[in-house]
């Protein structure tokens, strides 16, 4: 039987374990990426390896969450984060150059090589045939130094492709469909590989967008072959050079399948609070909106863009509703600007937002209170936009624009009228926005405001964990609940003592105040805890705060990395519904963890105050276990080096 492409890029890859589903292994990180909210971090915790560069065989930074400058703080992680590239050789895109996915896809992106990235969706570049995958910024910082990324190998699913999208149905609506079958835990454990008929029918930027919101479903990634579409991207980008075709083999096997037919996929809307909670736009159509936000790394290419365009031309939208645009990149916004585009946003009554994550993030345009607002965003969790009792729903650029237009959901099949965009056959590369490493920088001094805290030390796991049970949620909390984003919270992504005051604040405003007096204790969780971004902090701000166990009916995959990362057990119940017997305050303790650990037995919660004992779980393989009892992955690392 002939390989698939996931077979073929990890076996060229892999430097340790067997590639058979489940088991652990190691593969060569090529390609590292970060950015201004996760970099500061990831850049400490290379700094404190005490290794004198990088030794992947290219690592970007960019600057494209922390751009709202309402204080000191952002500016000055900017100024470290630059300093830092120089010092150790990293590829720096400056802030108005673009998101970072987006730019890596035009500038950085390598069919047929690894990128391991601080942010959940780094999986935008396997729609040109890159095995990218987000992770924790410890994770990178790790692989930048040049250590292999260690992982569960993965089911992979085939995802067939048939027909071709209708007008006025998009790439969005495809990851919406897929979405809507699978739900946001389906993908756990697996990679989405891309095939079929249809491939060839969607072009290297709408790979992007379903490659973008895989990590919706909990998968690790999703990739696209690297054909002859891949080819011309590439070849309009001045980089033919760095592409190469990469396709599984003819007879190649899959561990499951799922088939699209593309022609029967209609325009799709993802209701609140979860991107799974997928209807039919025309099942909604009529509801008055507030707001309109075009743009994030899902939906801001120059061809989202120029469908926006064509839809809004010659018309203006109605008093009372916002339309924001956010193009996803320097190149994008030179783009629209020679060919009229942005003339006609702007005339139509848009607001141009920066080339950045803006309101994707929380960073800025807040919609009203109770406010509707569309968004051709990948997430709509509950207070992501910035106000907490907005409604916000996930659509595709086309809906958006019709909808805009309307000042009401509209299926943009209403409008009556056909699209027609031109894309150019080479765009506008001007790359002076990254500053490219040299060896005559490796001397500087690296730049550090206030703001820029030192890493904290943690201790090695405890023989014994005693602690009150602090905190109990349901199912899908997402990192955003454990530690918001936002522009309060984001610019305190370099200081952990500050940015953990916020835990859980919107969840349990008591929650600190219980932590601090019980120096620590427990948590415990539903399914599928910690979905969403990879943000580390959630992690290691529950580690500061003296929390050295979550216990949950299922973690999702990038949370519990970064839990394990900072020395944090992530435990499973074994019969779910013991969840339900457990009360706020109840006395906790698990005995002899490190030796039951090592001698692979279960382990027991015992609740002191009700009176029973209950068998939990852990899943890790043997070296998750050393680093948990190392206290986190630093901890390991240094105690390997002094082997």
């Amino acid at each position: 039987m002939g390989r698939n492409i996931v077979q073929k890029i990890l076996g060229s890859h892999l430097v340790s374990g067997k590639l058979s589903a489940g088991s652990e292994i190691g593969i060569s990180i090529d390609n590292t990426l970060i950015q201004d909210s996760t970099g500061t971090l990831a850049l400490l915790q290379f700094e404190a390896l005490n290794i004198s560069g990088i030794k992947a065989k290219r690592s970007t930074a960019f600057i494209d969450h922390n751009t709202l400058q309402a204080g000191y703080e952002n500016m000055d992680d900017h100024r470290f984060i630059e300093s830092a590239c120089k010092k150790f050789g990293i590829y720096l895109s400056r802030a108005g150059n673009g998101i970072c996915h987006q730019v890596n896809l035009e500038r950085f992106s390598m069919p047929g090589e690894t990128l391991l990235g601080a942010d959940s969706h780094t999986t935008t570049a396997g729609g040109v045939g890159m095995l990218a995958i987000g992770a924790g910024g410890l994770d990178v910082a790790i692989a930048m130094a040049g250590e292999p990324f260690f992982m569960a190998m993965p089911l992979v699913l085939k995802v067939k492709l048939e027909g071709k999208l209708p007008l006025w149905s998009s790439a969005k609506d495809v990851i919406l469909e897929i979405l809507r079958r699978l739900s946001v835990s389906g993908g756990l454990g697996k990679i989405l590989e891309f095939s079929g008929p249809g491939v060839k029918t969607l072009n290297a930027t709408e790979r992007a967008t379903i490659t973008n919101m895989s990590i919706e479903l909990g998968a690790l990634t999703a990739i696209f072959p690297s054909d002859d579409i891949t080819r011309r991207y590439f070849r309009a980008q001045a980089r033919e050079n760095h592409w190469k075709k990469v396709e599984a083999d003819n007879d190649a096997g899959y561990d499951d399948e799922l088939v699209i037919d593309l022609s029967a996929v209609e325009p799709l809307i993802a209701k609140p609070h979860l991107p799974d909670n997928v209807v039919p736009v025309r099942e909604l159509e009529g509801c008055p909106i507030d707001q309109v936000a075009i743009g994030s790394c899902t939906n801001s290419s120059l061809e989202d863009m120029l469908k926006v365009v064509s839809i809004i031309k010659g018309k203006v939208i109605p008093s009372g509703l916002s339309l924001v645009i956010s193009p996803g990149s320097r190149q994008v916004l030179l783009e629209l600007s020679r060919n009229g585009g942005l003339y006609e946003m702007i005339a139509a009554g848009a607001r141009i937002l920066e080339s950045t994550c803006g309101p994707c993030i929380g960073m800025g345009q807040a919609p009203c209170s109770k406010g509707v607002t569309l968004r051709t965003f990948n997430r709509n969790f509950k207070g992501r936009s910035g106000t907490e009792d907005a409604l916000i729903y996930l659509v595709s650029p086309e809906t958006a624009a019709a909808s805009a237009l309307q000042g009401v959901i509209t299926d943009p099949r209403r409008t009556g009228s056909t699209m027609s965009i031109s894309l150019p056959d080479n765009f506008l590369v001007n790359d002076d926005m990254i500053i490219k490493p040299s060896i005559e920088w490796k001397d500087i001094e690296v730049v550090r405001g206030p703001n820029i805290m030192p890493l904290p030390a943690f201790d090695p796991l405890s023989a014994d964990l005693r602690g009150e049970t602090l905190l109990i949620v349901g199912d899908h909390i997402t990192t955003d609940d454990i530690l918001p984003g936002g522009a309060e919270i984001l610019p305190l992504r370099s200081n952990l003592p500050a940015i953990s005051q916020y835990l859980f604040y919107k969840v349990d405003s008591g929650f600190l105040n219980r932590a601090e007096q019980g120096k620590g204790g427990f948590i415990l969780a539903g399914r599928n805890y910690g979905q969403g971004s990879s943000r580390e902090h959630a992690a290691s701000a529950l580690r500061f705060k003296g929390i050295r166990a979550v216990v949950a009916k299922s973690f999702a995959r990038i949370h519990k990395a970064n839990l394990v990362n900072f020395g944090v057990i992530p435990l499973e119940f074994s019969n779910e519904e013991d969840l339900a017997r457990f009360s706020l305050g109840d006395r906790l303790h698990i005995k002899n963890v490190i030796s039951t650990i090592r001698e692979g037995k279960p382990l027991k919660l015992n609740n002191l105050t009700k009176g029973f004992t209950i068998k939990i779980m852990l899943s890790l393989s043997p070296r998750l276990y050393d680093i948990l009892i190392a206290g986190g992955l630093l901890g390991y690392i240094r105690s390997e080096k002094n082997r």
